[in-house]
């Protein structure tokens, strides 16, 4: 077992190192424990399956950023997406955290805020839908010990730019990229063959990202409920989360009106 064990990371070692300029395996790379055929090598057998492993990463996260594809133009995509598997290898089960840190990833803020959107469409699209709360279920609860928590499917995302509003006029000339603010983004997974750039304007903006009906939505937010959403998820009581917010009466009242209505609500699964 120990030999096999031995043979298992180097046959991963081998296929996880990045490939070269010219989609090759490293020269220098030990291919000896692959027999070769009539036709190629060892080390050309090898190559088949880095190029397989590597084309495979490469194309999840081209379906997973096509905004952020639009934006940088798809040679710089390119290139920053073999950088960053370069130094952040899958390390999941599942293809779809492949590219969880891309938005840290990024140096510059308005690529960062782009791809936070679509990072956020991703969980949205697949966390968990939870039993809802009504308002009823609120009635005669004490605000200083309630704790209320947050769907997984409805994810907060504080940003810099309109990234929303440039996914918005992406998905107005590409019916393909995922995205649409204030609009339904199509449940099903497809490559966007990007046309025309839109323009990414400095905002400051606060965004929700979430899942109704098996459907994607965008929903900007008054900066006061995104703080008092913010503070309930990350486990406040209902009172300390309203101290914190500073919103008024009528605003509260408004809020908890439209939240329990889109079923954002839940019993919280965190402790305090």
């Amino acid at each position: 077992m120990k030999t096999l064990r031995a043979l298992q990371h180097e046959m991963a070692a081998a296929l996880m190192q990045p490939l070269t300029r010219r989609d090759g395996l490293q020269k220098a790379t030990r291919a000896d424990f692959i027999a070769p055929n009539d036709r190629m090598s060892g080390f050309e057998r090898l190559e088949i399956y880095a190029r397989q492993y590597w084309f495979r990463l490469l194309d999840c996260l081209h379906d997973d950023y096509p905004a952020l594809r639009a934006y940088l133009g798809g040679a710089r995509f390119h290139a920053l997406c073999r950088e960053y598997l370069a130094q952040h290898p899958s390390s999941s089960w599942t293809l779809r955290n492949l590219g969880s840190r891309l938005p840290g990833f990024l140096k510059q803020a308005a690529a960062r805020d782009v791809a936070k959107i679509e990072w956020a469409q991703t969980l949205a699209f697949d966390e968990a839908w939870r039993k809802p709360l009504h308002v009823a279920d609120l009635a005669g609860a004490d605000a200083e010990t309630l704790r209320l928590g947050l769907q997984a499917c409805v994810v907060l995302v504080r940003l810099d730019h309109a990234a929303d509003h440039f996914i918005t006029a992406l998905n107005k000339t590409d019916s393909e990229v995922r995205g649409a603010a204030s609009q339904a983004v199509a449940g099903t997974r497809k490559r966007a063959v990007t046309r025309r750039r839109p323009v990414l304007r400095r905002e400051r903006v606060h965004l929700a990202v979430h899942r109704q009906d098996n459907r994607l939505f965008f929903k900007r937010l008054h900066p006061k409920a995104f703080r008092l959403l913010t503070e309930l998820q990350n486990g406040r009581t209902l009172a300390d989360a309203l101290l914190v917010s500073k919103a008024s009466v009528e605003q509260i009242r408004a809020w908890f009106s439209e939240f329990t209505q889109l079923g954002w609500l839940i019993t919280p699964s965190i402790k305090p």
